[in-house]
């Protein structure tokens, strides 16, 4: 994989349907997960799209075809033959009857062709999917700490570490700008990333060190950019369940109609005599979650304290979408967490500490 990745084609992110990416990456990872395409597959497919679109300009009605058929061969190149998606089922898709597509054998066979010819029939592309399995193989090990202290559960622990990793995987491929790092980079910020949510000191053991050959200060940009995806998902997920609540608490404490003798009644008497009704309101006081500096300012110090991150870092950081792909929803696992994960950084990339999180997965 290593060598592989040697040879990996240049993405420029030149396409001027650069736009219209996300969804289309969304819609990759949709239907995989409809099929039970394995997430190398799915990282595979989206990798043949962006590199595909970054050669042509396409109509926004072909990309559909285009995303299908990258879907297509990944799944033909990555799974076993009876997961490959068949035709009936890819026409099936509510993408294509909305777009009034409909995939023919000798469209698609066309369009296999041309993706085939522009990777010159190499379809061995190691995306970070393909790197995540061997990283994970050691990144808990028994002698780390949870928060400062020994773990509990080492399994727990494992099954943690593979839920936050792998919701990191679906981070990176939402955003083209992952494409600037390689992939075996990508796969290992997704697994100290997830040590740092987790809480799990060493943050970088040297076994990772050796077996990534990444050093820590090496994988600190890429960290940041998958923190920052990280709380924007936390604070809309926070933000739809506070709506949700707010509604259904509208719901609940709504007055009921008057009756119609009611209504009948209240015409007939004066308006002075008619006290001024002032409608309940219930306020109920939004928990607040502390801010990275109050939480740094603490009596609860940690032992390896953050940095505090500058506000543009913040702010510059276009909060993405939580649910948009049915890749979202089944890691939803991770995004329960209700903790304030307002991670700051300096732009010197000292990121030395420990997560300010509450992650509730360890029981002491």
């Amino acid at each position: 994989l290593s060598i592989q990745e040697l040879k990996l084609p240049s993405y420029k992110g030149q396409s001027p349907q650069l736009h219209l990416r996300r969804y289309f990456a969304d819609l990759i990872a949709i239907v995989s997960n409809r099929f039970r395409l394995c997430p190398a597959a799915r990282h595979l497919a989206v990798y043949l799209l962006d590199l595909f679109m970054d050669r042509y300009d396409i109509s926004t009605q072909q990309l559909h075809v285009v995303a299908l058929s990258c879907l297509l061969l990944a799944s033909k190149f990555e799974e076993k033959e009876d997961s490959v998606p068949k035709l009936e089922q890819l026409n099936s898709l509510g993408c294509m009857t909305n777009m009034n597509l409909v995939l023919t054998k000798q469209n698609l066979l066309h369009m296999e062709l041309l993706l085939l010819e522009t990777f010159q029939w190499n379809l061995c592309l190691p995306t970070a999917a393909h790197f995540i399995d061997y990283y994970l193989s050691i990144a808990v090990h028994e002698t780390d700490l949870h928060d400062g202290w020994p773990m509990v559960c080492l399994e727990k622990t494992k099954l943690y570490m593979a839920k936050y990793a792998d919701y990191f995987l679906e981070v990176s491929l939402q955003d083209h700008e992952f494409l600037n790092y390689a992939p075996s980079l990508v796969a290992t910020a997704c697994v100290a990333s997830s040590r740092i949510i987790l809480r799990l000191s060493p943050t970088w053991p040297p076994r990772l060190h050796h077996l990534t050959a990444y050093s820590w200060d090496f994988l600190v940009p890429c960290i940041e950019r998958l923190l920052i995806a990280h709380d924007n998902d936390v604070k809309e997920a926070n933000k739809q369940k506070g709506q949700q609540a707010q509604s259904a608490q509208q719901a609940v404490f709504q007055p009921p109609a008057p009756s119609a003798q009611q209504a009948s009644a209240q015409q007939h008497v004066p308006q002075y005599l008619q006290a001024p009704q002032s409608s309940l309101q219930y306020h109920h006081a939004a928990p607040q979650q502390p801010s990275c500096q109050q939480i740094l300012s603490s009596a609860h110090t940690a032992s390896y304290p953050l940095q505090t991150c500058p506000a543009a870092l913040q702010t510059g950081a276009p909060a993405r979408g939580h649910a948009q792909s049915a890749a979202a929803v089944s890691l939803a696992l991770p995004l329960e967490v209700k903790p304030c994960i307002s991670v700051s950084y300096n732009r010197t990339y000292q990121v030395n500490g420990r997560y300010s999180c509450i992650t509730p997965c360890f029981e002491r």
